[in-house]
């Protein structure tokens, strides 16, 4: 997610509906999904089409699946019988009970005691909701009413396990969230126990009644809920809302103008929620529950002045500031396309002697260059920083933020210092490589390139073209760094290589000469065959830095169609290069520093052929390329189909090796059959 790169993806057939979600197994690290309420699919990473995977038909509709962490996943029926997957697979037209023949499961979870796994699912019927819970150590089944509210209906529930005590939440339609205490040993035998509620937080925000649509718990003390506010003439807004339950207090709260699918999950510390059309994923840091903590008059003079980062994304042009003493008990930052930025809570003054990012902050706004930059230095040399990540981000996104208001500031050398030594993303800072792409920075191109995970598509294609339309001549004064390929280009001879040792990986010039080339190829021969580097030593190395930057092919592809042809054919003559530098070693690796990799020159290739290859087949300059092409990777493909053969032979070699011990000298005669 952080890098924001599909990892895959399956499709059902026309027709079929999934109609529960997509688990993960995490004993046997399979898929497993139903689709069109009884068939069940199970696959793995490696599997493409779900035709191909294990298929088993059951004989009822199946409502959840719930994948546990150190065992077997639980499948719930619609009819309320429960069955592990393992059991199920056995005989998977079993005959599966009906508990609830009228009542409909509007939510469900699986629970740990211990390593007992425990299932609860509520359900609902003519207005009245039931609580269930299944012990599969003891196979029993124990049925609750659950305490009916007056003009009021549950929404969502969550529920965590603890001292053998089951704690339900439950959201309900009058913007309150009630708890419920169901033990799990059960002393009464009545066969409906009603389950009481105590009022747990009314979702008050400035008199307004927020009316949740979903929510989850964060720890003892606090919940996220996400759901609509309507002030009193006013249009409804969506938000997400962070609340302390213990002091009953709102602690943090973010507006979402696109809307969301009403849907909040949270795992490992993070929350996952759609926001338009994206998923954004924001990070959540929840710190121990005070009374001036949750009211914002906390003034702890031995706290940092970032202890709680708020770090919410303005989807306006709005300035950046930051909260010095902290008003909140839960620390967000956001991990998603969104830029980080924080919320004005209040900005209290600095002391004198400790410069702290508030002050910071708000000095990078008018100060000059040179005083930012003391500052800065300052500020990095404190041992310890919390939240460090997020703080460099928005000093770097301040800074940014200048740049665009006043075109005379940019402070450079220290941009590249904080990319070049810190672990960053393009998440972090997003508006820093559009500054460098505008001010032609390809020094600044090249580091980020290098060291972020997360670059957009659109990014990386506008740092290609920027890098193969600015001039030899031009880089050569530039300063870029030449890691990557200083040990296969010749710097001080005109750009020309290193004369090495040549193994010819399999390719022989005289043997796969075709007699029929025109003399149009023959001419270009020696300009095409990869023999010089068709670029200088500074646009190659930021070239590297391109092929190194991680994407995805769908993405990419719309918008190297746009490439210049000259630029396309150019780029394509140096991946040519590369190529056929890579292969002349037996082990197809470049020397160097971050040098491209056979598999990154290879794929590559690939996507500029696909974007151009009517704009290749036309164009008279690329006539000559293409041919030299076509015979280097013909012959590859002879030399690899002849190693393919004697692969045998050479297993069987390594096999022998391994059997004897051979002493200091001797001579041993090999029949290869």
């Amino acid at each position: 997610v952080s890098d924001q790169k599909p990892l895959g993806c399956w499709s059902v057939k026309h027709g079929q509906i999934i109609t529960c979600p997509v688990v993960c197994n995490f004993e046997t690290h399979e898929y497993i999904a139903v689709h069109d309420d009884k068939v069940l699919r199970i696959w793995k990473d490696e599997d493409v089409n779900l035709d191909k995977v294990f298929k088993a038909t059951l004989s009822a509709d199946v409502y959840r699946i719930h994948s546990l962490p150190h065992g077997e996943p639980l499948v719930l029926f619609k009819g309320g019988g429960v069955r592990t997957l393992d059991v199920l697979l056995e005989a998977p037209q079993q005959e599966i009970e009906n508990f609830i023949s009228d009542e409909v499961i509007k939510w469900s979870e699986a629970l740990l005691e211990g390593q007992e796994p425990i299932l609860i699912f509520a359900t609902e019927k003519d207005g009245n909701f039931f609580i269930y819970v299944q012990k599969f150590k003891l196979n029993m089944l124990h049925k609750y009413k659950l305490e009916q509210q007056e003009l009021s209906n549950p929404l969502s529930f969550t529920a965590y396990i603890k001292n053998q005590i089951i704690t339900l939440l439950c959201l309900y339609s009058n913007g309150s969230v009630y708890k419920v205490l169901i033990p799990l040993q059960r002393h009464s035998e009545e066969e409906e126990q009603i389950l009481s509620k105590s009022l747990l937080l009314k979702l008050l925000v400035s008199g307004s009644v927020l009316k949740g649509t979903s929510f989850v718990v964060l720890d003892k003390d606090h919940v996220a809920v996400l759901g609509s506010l309507t002030a009193f003439g006013e249009e409804s807004k969506e938000c997400l809302t962070i609340w302390n339950t213990k002091f009953q207090t709102l602690q943090t709260s973010k507006e979402l103008p696109l809307g969301t699918s009403g849907q909040l999950w949270c795992y490992g510390e993070k929350f996952f929620f759609t926001h338009g059309k994206v998923l954004t994923v924001i990070i959540y840091k929840c710190e121990t529950s005070s009374l001036a903590a949750a009211v914002g008059k906390l003034k702890d003079s031995q706290t940092s002045d970032v202890s709680s980062f708020i770090n919410w994304n303005t989807l306006s042009d709005e300035e950046l500031v930051v909260s010095l003493q902290s008003q909140q008990s839960v620390a967000l930052k956001s991990e998603s396309k969104m830029t980080l930025r924080s919320r004005r809570n209040s900005v209290a003054k600095a002391q004198p002697d400790t410069l702290t990012v508030g002050q910071l902050l708000l000095d990078i706004k008018d100060s000059s260059s040179a005083a930012i930059e003391d500052e800065l230095k300052q500020l990095l040399s404190k041992a310890q920083m919390p939240d460090f990540q997020a703080t460099i981000g928005c000093i770097i996104t301040a800074l940014v933020n200048r740049c665009k208001r006043d075109p005379v500031f940019y402070p450079r050398n220290f941009l590249v210092q904080l990319i070049g030594k810190r672990e960053l993303s393009y998440s972090l800072c997003p508006d820093l490589m559009a500054v460098a792409l505008e001010k032609k920075d390809v020094h600044l191109l090249q580091i980020c390139l290098q060291r972020f995970p997360d670059i957009p598509e659109e990014i990386t294609y506008a740092c290609l073209k920027v890098f193969l339309s600015i001039s030899d001549d031009y880089l050569e004064r530039t300063d870029v760094n030449l890691d990557s390929v200083i040990c296969y280009i010749d710097i001080e001879s005109n750009n020309k290589e290193v004369k090495t040792e040549i193994v010819e990986n399999g390719f022989n010039n005289e043997l796969e000469e075709d007699h029929c080339d025109t003399a149009f190829a023959k001419e270009t021969h020696l300009k095409n065959d990869g023999e010089f580097c068709p670029v200088g030593p500074q646009k190659a190395a930021l070239l590297n830095a391109v092929l190194h930057s991680a994407y995805s092919e769908t993405f990419l592809l719309p918008h190297l169609k746009d490439l210049p042809a000259q630029q396309a054919v150019l780029f394509l003559r140096y991946l040519h290069y590369l190529y056929v530098k890579s292969s002349e070693k037996i082990t197809t690796t470049l020397p160097g520093v971050l040098s491209p990799t056979i598999n990154q020159i290879m794929d590559w290739m690939c996507l500029i052929l696909d974007a151009h290859f009517t704009v290749m087949v036309m164009l008279p300059e690329a006539k000559g390329l293409l041919s030299s092409l076509h015979k280097f990777v013909r012959a590859q493909v002879r030399f690899y189909s002849e190693l393919n053969k004697i692969e045998g032979s050479l297993q069987e070699l390594q096999r022998l090796k391994r059997q004897k011990e051979t002493q200091t000298y001797s001579i041993e005669v090999l029949e290869l059959i």
